[in-house]
């Protein structure tokens, strides 16, 4: 491949972006071209091998959960070609331990999705060293109708909206210690603003000027998130070909982040205790320690006393970090805040995607008001995102009523995934803080919403495949079901680790078998159509490929073709 040259007669780094999503592809082309790279782009990994074997690349971006053909596999073939190019791996919250392979089979570096792009261009400055071009002041133009994969936590916008006193309770604490260097620890649902909490923190303190570094303790492995805390030194692991700072060190002078810290294993939990304490630490692999002068601000939606009572935390680093706690009520205790922060989201989505439209339809007010929302502010953006994506109403009041009609029985996936939004879209799960909801009444909504074109909502259906319930005075009576030539037997589930397990473990296993029952049903249902079945168990269509892998599910058209 020939190298395009820079205005200075340079040649531009030439990186190569290899992802199945087209909208990751071209933000990264668009981000990357503007900071002074020559970009290529492959949807698949054959067309990335392609690429590498007929050009010269100066670093590669590999999704590691793809389709046909996955990231790890792209990177064998690579490594058994010969290629010297460093591989920086872009990993989900599902492909977490993929990304622990990929480092061990040579890749240089990782990001964890959703990534910044200050992140993104840390990577490549480590992967490439003193190659990397000068970062450019000016964030990339981008197209305003792109749903962003990757987000620029600097830049973006974050407002918090609140009338309720609790809320007013919460931001004059959050005004009153801002400006002391005190930990802080906030707590409450996942999706209730807990990291608008900490920004704010942030803001009003006289760090305001310095960094703000948040890391997602859920997102990665314990080996892994050791190296993004505390970096590590060269050669202090297989793939650590360069030193590479931690975020502690990016954060100094600063604020760190630690987003869902009820996640962090017992033996990180130790190391971060004496950061705390001593304001020193030492990187992996490292001699000499490092100081440190970062305010540290945590967030959990667990219940951490019921943690440390089944030793899943410790004491005492819970009561170094618990010296201000501020509690953030769940949005269904709150419902005065329901309509202003619609209100506020329609405004934040609507210029992308509507034209002239300033209020919602009253019945999807009303709906919104009667609505517990399990995913709280996070499920609110999301749902006035989607009115403002569908411009049907009618869409999303489908989803809010087959959410409160669902049966507390039916199977769940429990799993929070990257790219789920809470709610009937992608619900989390949070433990210790999550209570069912109360049961809500659905209004009738025979009215039109001009603005949107609402029609009048009908009565669901029920699924195509599902049993036919007669119901008389004394009894029910289930019809024969319709017999779906894609139920067949499938294997076992993969067999419980041996020896003593901890109730924590016995609730993964359950969790899993779960799973596994729903995942089987849906596919059945959708005649294994793997997308529709992802679209209907509202989770990613990468997430469902991990969790079928991990529930050992076999696809019987795959086995019908041996």
């Amino acid at each position: 491949m020939q190298r395009a040259s820079g205005g200075e007669g340079m040649d531009r780094i030439a990186v190569l972006v290899v992802d199945d999503e087209e909208a990751v592809r071209t933000f990264l082309s668009e981000l990357l071209g503007s900071a002074g790279y020559q970009v290529r782009c492959a949807a698949s990994g054959t067309q990335a091998l392609e690429m590498l074997s007929g050009g010269s690349f100066d670093a590669v971006l590999l999704d590691v959960v793809m389709p046909e053909m996955s990231g790890l596999e792209v990177l064998r073939r690579y490594q058994s070609m010969g290629g010297g190019a460093p591989v920086i791996v872009l990993s989900a919250l599902a492909g977490a331990d993929d990304a622990v392979r990929a480092m061990k089979m040579g890749a240089s570096d990782y990001l964890a999705k959703p990534f910044g792009n200050d992140e993104l261009q840390d990577a490549l400055a480590r992967a490439l060293g003193t190659r990397a071009p000068e970062r450019q002041a000016v964030a990339p133009i981008l197209p305003s109708r792109t749903v962003l994969p990757v987000v620029d936590s600097a830049q973006e916008q974050r407002v918090l909206i609140s009338t309720s006193p609790a809320m007013r309770r919460a931001r004059a604490l959050v005004e009153r210690i801002a400006d002391t260097d005190v930990p802080v620890l906030l707590l409450g649902e996942s999706g209730t603003g807990k990291e608008v909490i900490a920004r704010e923190i942030h803001a009003r303190s006289q760090r305001r000027n310095r960094p703000f570094i948040k890391v997602n303790c859920a997102a990665l492995p314990g080996e892994l998130l050791e190296s993004e805390l505390f970096g590590h030194e060269r050669g202090a692991f297989t793939g650590a070909t360069a030193e590479k700072p931690g975020k502690f060190e990016l954060a100094d002078q600063g604020t760190i982040f630690l987003d869902e810290i009820g996640e962090m294993a017992i033996r990180l939990q130790a190391k971060l205790l004496q950061v705390l304490q001593d304001e020193e630490f030492f990187r992996v692999g490292g001699k000499k320690s490092v100081r440190v002068d970062s305010r540290v601000v945590v967030a959990t939606n667990r219940d951490l006393e019921k943690e440390i009572a089944l030793g899943n935390f410790r004491e005492d680093l819970f009561y170094r970090l618990n010296v201000v706690a501020i509690r953030l009520p769940a949005l269904r205790e709150r419902r005065e805040d329901v309509v202003p922060l619609t209100d506020h989201f329609l405004k934040k989505y609507g210029r992308g995607y509507l034209s002239g439209v300033s209020e919602l339809p009253t019945e999807v007010l009303h709906a919104f008001a009667d609505y517990d929302w399990p995913g709280n502010v996070r499920e609110l953006e999301n749902m006035v995102r989607r009115l403002c994506v569908l411009k049907d109403p009618t869409l999303v009041l489908d989803e809010l009523r087959a959410a409160v009609r669902a049966p507390a029985s039916a199977p769940s996936l429990p799993t929070s995934y990257a790219g789920d939004d809470g709610g009937p879209f992608g619900r989390a799960h949070d433990e210790g803080f999550r209570t069912p909801p109360p049961a809500v009444q659905v209004l009738e909504m025979p009215s039109r919403g001009a603005a949107f074109g609402l029609a009048s909502v009908a009565p669901l259906a029920p699924p195509a495949h599902a049993p036919m319930v007669m119901e008389s005075a004394n009894a029910v009576v289930s019809a024969p079901r319709y017999v779906n030539p894609f139920d067949v037997p499938q294997p076992p589930p993969p067999p419980a680790p041996t020896g003593e397990l901890s109730l924590k473990d016995i609730g993964k296993r359950a969790a899993m078998l779960a799973e596994r029952e729903a995942i089987l049903a849906m596919l059945q249902r959708t005649a294994w159509n793997k997308r529709r079945a992802a679209t209907k168990l509202r989770i990613s269509y990468k997430a469902l490929l991990y969790k079928i892998k991990e529930c050992g599910i076999i696809d019987p058209r795959a086995s019908a073709e041996l």
